[in-house]
């Protein structure tokens, strides 16, 4: 079946979705072989927009060793909003109380993550000589400058409005940003459900202005102190702590793997963006997601 969805190009096939009876019939009709005709565009490639995907990769030079650095790049873009989507479903959850339901994304976020970080594997290879090949042809660009990596620290609670300042121009995209920035963390809406539980909590929380990052108090690190006191598995605030945690912990090693990729291929040097490189990278670990999780670990 051949048609036009408003949401696909034009001329591309629309999916129609087959009951497990077709699926059964059409396997006994190619008696067990794939299907290898079809009226137009292949499934697959409607659905998932391979081809699309494949034309995005266009290499400066004909250095070998971009097109890796390019696609490793655009691999954790596509993870950044991948997390970003988890996270967003399991703020909504957990606004509605729905701690249990909450928990699916949270812990597919943090199995997201894990995906992230295997992905600085692909760039192991990259000495100073190899990254010199091709990295004036890069300009000003920098990682530094993902929209969407400040979409997901944003969501995790670590705001700086300054870091959006590169998005002015581009309207939507700094649009998104300034509403991301004024919208609740996925942190600040933990410490709202703590206090719906009954936890006492400071009175100035939820914070009086949402852009600036969350400062940690001594009542939410003994909130935590307590929920930890039972870990059982009916306890769902513990298993809310839990996924939380994986999250913090992969998001921190994808910042140490950051760190380490940038002196490998380039040691101290000055960064493309015009940071200090390393430097700014090494201030910027000693941000923490969720702080009073961590520090709650020494009162138990």
């Amino acid at each position: 079946m051949k048609s036009t969805d408003l949401h696909a190009p034009a001329g591309t096939t629309v999916l129609r979705p087959v009951t497990a009876q077709e699926r059964a019939r059409r396997a006994a009709a190619n008696a067990g072989e794939p299907t290898l005709e079809f009226d137009g565009q292949v499934p697959y490639d409607a659905y998932v927009r391979a081809s699309t995907l494949h034309r995005l990769q266009q290499p400066l030079g004909d250095d070998p060793g971009e097109m890796s650095f390019l696609m490793v790049s655009q691999i954790m873009e596509l993870y950044f909003k991948l997390t970003c989507f988890e996270l967003r479903g399991a703020q909504e959850l957990l606004r509605a109380d729905r701690v249990t339901d909450a928990l699916a994304p949270l812990r597919r976020a943090g199995m997201h993550l894990e995906g992230l970080n295997g992905a600085w594997r692909g760039l192991r290879w990259m000495t100073p000589a190899d990254f010199n090949r091709f990295r004036n042809l890069l300009g000003e660009a920098s990682g530094l400058q993902s929209a969407m990596y400040r979409h997901l620290e944003i969501l995790l609670g670590l705001r700086n409005e300054t870091l959006i300042r590169p998005f002015r121009r581009q309207t939507d995209v700094y649009a998104d940003l300034v509403a991301d920035l004024h919208a609740p963390s996925l942190w600040d809406d933990v410490l709202a459900l703590l206090g719906r539980q009954g936890h006492p909590l400071p009175a100035d929380l939820p914070r009086a202005d949402p852009t600036t990052e969350h400062t940690p108090y001594p009542e939410v690190e003994a909130a935590w102190v307590r929920i930890y006191a039972d870990p059982r598995p009916e306890n769902h605030l513990w298993l809310l702590g839990e996924a939380l945690t994986l999250i913090a912990e992969e998001f921190g090693d994808w910042r140490y793997h950051h760190l380490k990729a940038v002196q490998r291929a380039m040691g101290a040097k000055v960064g493309s963006g015009g940071s200090n490189g390393l430097a700014w990278l090494q201030r910027s670990m000693a941000r923490v997601v969720f702080p009073e999780l961590w520090s709650a670990r020494t009162a138990m």
